[in-house]
C-alpha cells in the first residue's frame, strides 16, 4: 500500500549509507502521528533502532549527533522533499503531489482492505484465535460490565479477523453453581412460565432478587442445596427446568446481541464441564498436584517455596467442582476441539488474579500452549445511570441512548428527512457508547457521561493538518492494536481524521471548482469516508448514510 512505498523508497536510500538490508530497516520508519505543528514531518527513523547501544539519557546527545550527520548523508528525491532531524530522529516529508496521488489511489483501490495488506503484517504468521468475551451469569443482570467485555472482545475478533486469523467467537456462559440452586426453589415459589417466556432475563432476576432475601433461612437453604443435587444427578425434572433457565436467557440474549451487531460462533457455558472437571481433579491428583486441607477442600500449591504461601482452591470438602475446576477443563477442551495458537479471555481487571493462577495450574499440569493463553482485562464503568436511576440491564442503556439520540435529532438543525430514524439513533448512539469506552486504555476505571458520550463535536484542540496527507498512517494505527490489543489507537486516528475531512469539507469546495479540482476533492472525500467506515466496521460501529 502507499505507506509502504513510502517507507521503502526511504529504506533504500537509507540501506545504502548504514549498509543494512532495506527489510531490516522498514519496521524502524514510522510514521508521525498528527501535529499541531502545521509542517510535521511524515515518516521519522529513530536512531536507536539501527545503533547497537540501547537508548540512554547519557546517550541522548550522541543520538543527536548521530542523527545529524545521519542526516547530511542523505539526499531529498521525487519522493522525499524535505529531510529534517528531531531529538534523535531523521525526519522525512514526503513530496505532498504524490503523496495525495499515491495515497488516494491506494485507498480507493484497497477499499475495505486498505491498510490491512501493508507489509507491516507481511511477517505476522496467519493463527487461530478462540476469544471468549461478554459471557453473562444466567439470572443475574446483564450489566454494563458485560457491555465492555462484548464490545471489546468483538473489536478483538473483528480486528484479528481482518488482519486474516481465523476466529472463534465464544461465550461462556455462567449457566451452573450453588446459585442455581436458589433460583430454582425461588422459581417453584415465584416463578411464572408465561414471564419466563415474554421476559427471561428480566422474570429470573426478579425471582432471584426475591428468593435471595430468604437465603439465610434454614430451610430454604436446604431446598437450594437438594435442587442442585438433583441438578448435579440429571434428574429429568429438575434439568427441564433448568434448560428452560438457559435456553429463553439465550434466546433473549441473541436479541440484544443483535442490537449490538455481534454474533458468536459458539454458546458454551459451565455446565459443559460439570464432569469433564472431576477429570481435571483426577488428573490433578495422578500428577501430585492436588493437596487437601485440613477442611477437606483441595488446593493446588502455586508457590515458589511449594510452602503453600499461595494456592488455589479446586476442589470443595465434598469433592464437588469449583468455577476454576471448570474453567481449567474449558480450557483443555477448547485446545483439544479448536487447537488454537491463542486463547483470549476478555473479563474485568478483578478476575487478573483468577485466570494468573488458571494459567499457572495449566502450565503445572504440563500443557504448554498455556503460555499462549491471553486475559485482557478491563476496568469498571462508574456512574451509568438511566433518568429512572441506577442500570440494571444492558437493554436499558441502549433504550436510553436511542432516546436521547433521537432527542437530539430531532432538536438539530442540521437533521435531514431519514428513512429510519430509530434505526439510525440506535446505531449513532451505539458508536457514541463504544467510541467513549474506546478512547482510554482498556484497564482503567472511567466516569461515564452522557453528555460527552452523545455531543456531536469534540477534540477541538487539535490542529487540523492536511486531509489527504494524514490517511497513510492507518497501517500504522492497526499494526499497534494488533500488537497491545487496545483499540484507543484506533479512535484517536479516527477522530483526527473526522476533523480534518470536516475542515477540509469547509476549505475544498467541490460544488463550483473547475471540474479536475472537483474530481480530485471527490476522490479525497471518497477515500476519508472509506477509511472511516472501515475503521468504524472494526470497533463494531455500523456507519450510517444519514443523520
Amino acid at each position: 500500500m502507499a505507506a509502504c512505498y513510502f517507507r521503502r523508497s526511504i529504506a533504500s536510500q537509507l540501506s545504502k549509507v548504514l549498509d543494512l538490508p532495506p527489510e531490516n530497516l522498514i519496521k524502524s520508519i514510522s510514521a508521525v502521528p498528527v501535529s499541531k505543528k502545521r509542517h510535521a514531518a511524515d515518516f521519522q527513523l529513530s536512531v536507536a533502532s539501527v545503533t547497537e547501544d540501547g537508548p540512554s539519557e547519557s546517550l541522548a546527545q550522541d543520538r543527536h549527533l548521530q542523527a545529524q550527520k545521519l542526516a547530511e548523508r542523505l539526499k531529498c528525491d521525487t519522493v522525499v522533499s524535505e529531510i529534517s532531524t528531531g531529538p534523535g530522529t531523521v525526519n522525512f516529508t514526503i513530496n505532498r503531489e504524490l503523496l495525495a496521488k499515491t495515497v488516494l489511489q491506494q485507498v480507493l483501490k484497497d477499499g475495505s482492505e486498505y491498510g490491512v495488506k501493508s507489509e507491516l503484517f507481511s511477517t505476522v504468521a496467519r493463527q487461530k484465535a478462540v476469544i471468549e468475551f461478554s459471557s453473562p451469569n444466567i439470572a443475574k443482570k446483564f450489566h454494563i460490565g458485560h457491555l465492555r467485555s462484548t464490545i471489546i472482545g468483538n473489536f478483538i475478533a473483528n480486528l484479528k479477523a481482518a488482519l486474516g486469523h481465523e476466529v472463534v467467537r465464544m461465550n461462556y456462559l455462567g449457566d451452573w453453581g450453588m446459585q442455581f440452586g436458589l433460583l430454582g426453589v425461588g422459581f417453584q415459589c415465584f416463578g411464572n412460565k408465561e414471564k419466563l417466556k415474554s421476559s427471561p432475563l428480566q422474570h429470573l432476576f426478579e425471582v432471584y432478587v426475591q428468593i435471595n432475601k430468604e437465603a439465610d433461612d434454614e430451610n430454604v437453604k436446604k431446598l437450594a442445596k437438594d435442587f442442585f443435587r438433583k441438578l448435579e444427578e440429571h434428574d429429568e425434572q429438575t434439568l427441564s427446568l433448568w434448560k428452560q433457565f438457559r435456553d429463553f436467557s439465550i434466546e433473549e440474549y441473541i436479541r440484544i446481541y443483535k442490537r449490538l451487531g455481534v454474533h458468536f460462533d459458539e454458546y458454551s457455558g459451565e455446565s459443559f464441564y460439570q464432569e469433564k472437571s472431576q477429570e481435571v481433579l483426577k488428573t490433578l491428583e495422578d500428577k501430585g498436584l492436588l493437596q487437601k486441607t485440613a477442611k477437606g477442600t483441595g488446593v493446588v500449591d502455586l508457590s515458589e517455596k511449594k510452602d503453600l504461601s499461595l494456592f488455589s482452591t479446586v476442589m470443595r470438602s465434598d469433592g464437588t467442582s469449583l468455577y476454576i475446576t471448570r474453567d481449567l477443563a474449558a480450557a483443555i477442551d477448547r485446545m483439544n476441539k479448536h487447537s488454537c495458537d491463542t486463547m483470549i479471555y476478555v473479563t474485568d481487571k478483578s478476575q487478573s488474579n483468577h485466570f494468573q493462577h488458571l494459567f499457572q495450574i495449566l502450565k503445572l499440569m504440563g500443557y504448554e500452549w498455556a503460555e499462549r493463553c491471553q486475559h485482557v482485562s478491563f476496568g469498571l464503568v462508574q456512574g451509568m445511570k438511566t433518568r429512572r436511576g441506577e442500570v440494571v440491564f444492558l437493554e436499558d442503556v441502549l433504550n436510553e441512548v436511542r432516546s436521547r439520540m433521537l432527542q437530539n435529532m430531532a432538536s438539530a438543525k442540521t437533521t435531514k428527512d431519514i428513512e429510519d430514524p430509530i434505526e439510525t439513533a440506535e446505531k449513532v448512539g451505539l458508536a457514541a457508547l463504544i467510541i467513549q469506552d474506546f478512547q482510554g486504555l482498556l484497564s482503567s476505571d472511567y466516569q461515564f457521561s452522557w453528555d460527552r458520550a452523545l455531543q456531536s463535536r469534540g477534540d477541538t484542540g487539535v490542529f487540523l493538518q492536511y486531509t489527504h496527507a494524514r490517511l497513510h498512517r492507518y497501517d500504522e494505527v492497526l499494526y499497534q492494536s494488533s500488537q497491545d490489543l487496545q483499540p484507543k489507537h484506533i479512535v484517536s486516528y479516527l477522530l483526527t481524521l473526522s476533523h480534518l475531512a470536516a475542515v477540509a469539507h469547509k476549505t475544498l469546495p467541490v460544488k463550483g471548482s473547475a471540474p479536475e479540482v472537483a474530481q480530485a476533492r471527490c476522490c479525497l472525500f471518497q477515500a476519508a469516508r472509506s477509511v472511516l467506515a472501515n475503521g468504524m466496521k472494526l470497533l463494531g460501529i455500523t456507519p450510517v448514510t444519514q443523520m
